[in-house]
């Protein structure tokens, strides 16, 4: 799965080298080959029913489930509600309620913060201001802007300005991140219930150790909560190890990574 603002894309390099298993990507509504839908706001749970609708259409009983980003969250919850259905929880930089060393990146918490909506407002409806706060993330991410073959061009950039007849995937976006601090604090109660330490289901935490917002303390951080948890950061990747390091983001979703 996916977070925001990217698609299914960001696991095209991955792909290929966990064949000949069966691997599903999906695209949440609203982004990537979805259709756009008119909801303004997220419902909660919205995202966990869409995983389940597509585990359900395609007669999957059982699943490693892999999230990134903000889907780390809804992969976290489903297979706390769905323990039975997944075999093994892949989390791939991203993030389970609070953390002393989480940070947003400053797009995400502009998005995100509802004191802030007039000023998102206008950023968004400016392309210009848009091309120019998503170079500044990639840059603070350490990826080189107008890099044709890197992972903003493939599957970000496409949300911001849309590509060939499919519109952006602005709506969305602003739903996905209107609902990220209310999220966080169902999030902090979960872990405070002791639900997350109660889980049996294996889970490997696996980091690209460059990322400076969901860095190497959050990984250690989230999987403290778990009772078997293990920790991997990827060398020389930075927010996407699945696209800069796919070799061996595959060896971990594949259970085999040292």
């Amino acid at each position: 799965m996916h977070g925001f603002p990217d698609d299914s894309r960001i696991y095209d390099r991955l792909i290929p080298l966990v064949a000949p298993r069966r691997v599903v990507t999906l695209d949440f509504s609203g982004f990537g080959g979805s259709d756009r839908g008119p909801y303004a706001a997220l419902q909660p749970g919205q995202r966990e029913a869409e995983l389940t609708a597509v585990l359900t259409e395609l007669g999957i009983d059982r699943c490693v489930l892999v999230g990134h980003d903000a889907s780390g969250a809804v992969a976290v919850n489903f297979t706390l509600d769905h323990a039975e259905s997944v075999d093994r929880l892949v989390l791939l930089n991203c993030y389970y309620g609070d953390a002393p060393s989480l940070q947003f990146p400053e797009l995400i918490r502009l998005l995100g913060d509802p004191d802030f909506t007039p000023l998102a407002d206008a950023l968004m409806d400016d392309p210009k201001m848009r091309e120019w706060i998503l170079a500044h993330t990639q840059t603070r991410f350490g990826y080189a802007v107008g890099d044709p073959d890197g992972v903003v061009a493939a599957s970000v950039a496409p949300q911001w300005f849309g590509e060939g007849t499919r519109p952006d995937a602005l709506v969305a976006i602003r739903a996905w991140t209107a609902a990220l601090f209310p999220d966080l604090e169902i999030q902090n109660r979960r872990i405070a219930d002791g639900e997350l330490n109660k889980l049996t289901v294996p889970v490997t935490v696996a980091f690209g150790e460059d990322d400076p917002y969901l860095n190497p303390e959050v990984a250690r951080h989230i999987a403290r909560h778990f009772p078997d948890a293990t920790v991997h950061l990827i060398k020389n990747a930075s927010h996407w190890p699945q696209w800069e390091q796919p070799e061996q983001t595959a060896r971990l979703v594949l259970g085999n990574g040292s």
